[in-house]
């Protein structure tokens, strides 16, 4: 099932302002939270589906890259990328649970989510960042890649006790005397950073979390249509989470390998053919390569030095299914340096031809001017 768009998702025009985007996701955030509707799998999809909205348009660079490259840019559905469903409601209270203010009590919620003090947190793994480099035909089709990582693993035989610092509760409470009266304030436990539990039983050879680094071999599918430093994120594939938490993403930062036929610009491609001024001057049928494999295209006769012919459909693909580039072919005419004397002898005849001679030299175009029109 397709994602929806982020910004029908929080009801919002692209040109919304960031205060704009805060307010349309508290007010849906708090019309679908879980407290107001219990046992409601609808409401609870919709909670979540706008989280993942805010996380995207709420933050100014994931908003700028989810602008450029859509959900794919996100990580997508197809790549494993960031989800609602893969959200949970540990991540999201403690991510945005400010947001909704006094609505909830002041804590973020009520019920079950109201104390964010009071519950214990599932800690979750950092994220790994690997660079892909990919070809261009990889690129036009898409690719599956097996990589190797050097990733932090939870070691079996590991025990865990409850925290004596807070009691196992995750948080530790203070009071202090002001003017006023008491106040007491919560925070999350220094020691267990808030999950309740401390390494009693420590296996050899990890740390103080129980863990340890294993090189693991991950199997990512990168869509078709990325572009040069576009970051894809594959939800749940970064470094276990401590105490058997929630397992961090990984950043795939996805780099260009140079072809050594093609040039890219954008979803187009671009090719420098190269042929004699008789096959311009005659007419000829060459062939060519395409990131498919070979075509063979036609030279009208008369074909001048920087006319760009097309090949509708041969370039690459959106990043978001919205169509294919083209394959632009540059028409380059190559000039024989070591002529034979017969050669020179007829090239010498054929000089003086009044049909050898520039035609309307007033009114041709450059290459340059041509291209410029072109992409204008």
């Amino acid at each position: 099932m397709s994602k929806r768009d982020y910004y029908d998702v929080l009801g919002v025009s692209k040109s919304a302002s960031a205060e704009e985007i805060k307010k349309a996701y508290r007010k849906i955030a708090i019309k679908f939270h879980p407290d107001k509707n219990p046992d409601d799998k609808d409401a609870e999809d919709k909670f979540k589906e706008a989280a993942e909205a805010y996380d995207v348009l709420g933050n100014a660079d994931k908003k700028a890259r989810y602008d450029r490259f859509g959900h794919a840019g996100m990580g997508g559905a197809a790549s494993g990328g960031f989800s609602g469903g893969g959200m949970n409601m540990d991540d999201i209270f403690d991510q945005f649970g400010d947001i909704f203010g006094s609505a909830f009590g002041g804590g973020g919620g009520f019920g079950g989510f109201g104390g964010r003090g009071q519950r214990q947190r599932v800690r979750k793994g950092t994220n790994l960042r690997i660079k892909v480099k990919l070809t261009l035909e990889e690129i036009a089709n898409g690719v599956e890649k097996k990589i190797k990582l050097n990733k932090l693993v939870n070691v079996a035989g590991a025990k865990f006790s409850s925290c004596s610092t807070c009691g196992g509760s995750g948080s530790v409470s203070r009071i202090t005397n002001t003017i006023l009266g008491q106040m007491q304030t919560t925070s999350t436990c220094p020691s267990c950073e808030g999950s309740g539990q401390l390494l009693s039983g420590r296996p050899a050879g990890s740390d103080h979390n129980g863990q340890k680094r294993e090189e693991k071999v991950e199997t990512i599918q990168i869509p078709a249509g990325v572009e040069e430093g576009m970051q894809i994120s594959l939800r749940g594939k970064g470094n276990e989470g401590p105490m058997n938490g929630v397992t961090g993403d990984l950043i795939v930062l996805i780099e260009e390998l140079q072809h050594e036929n093609f040039q890219r610009d954008g979803m187009n491609i671009h090719y420098d053919l190269y042929m004699n001024f008789a096959d311009a001057a005659l007419g000829s049928s060459m062939e060519i390569p395409t990131l498919e494999g070979k075509a063979k295209i036609k030279i009208a006769p008369g074909t001048q030095a920087g006319k760009i012919l097309r090949l509708k459909g041969k370039g690459l693909p959106s990043v978001n299914a919205y169509g294919r580039g083209d394959l632009l072919i540059n028409v380059n005419l190559w000039t024989p340096k070591d002529l034979t004397a017969e050669e020179r002898e007829i090239l010498e005849k054929l000089r003086d031809s009044k049909n050898f001679q520039p035609q309307d030299t007033q009114n041709e175009k450059s290459f340059f001017s041509r291209m410029r029109e072109y992409f204008s």
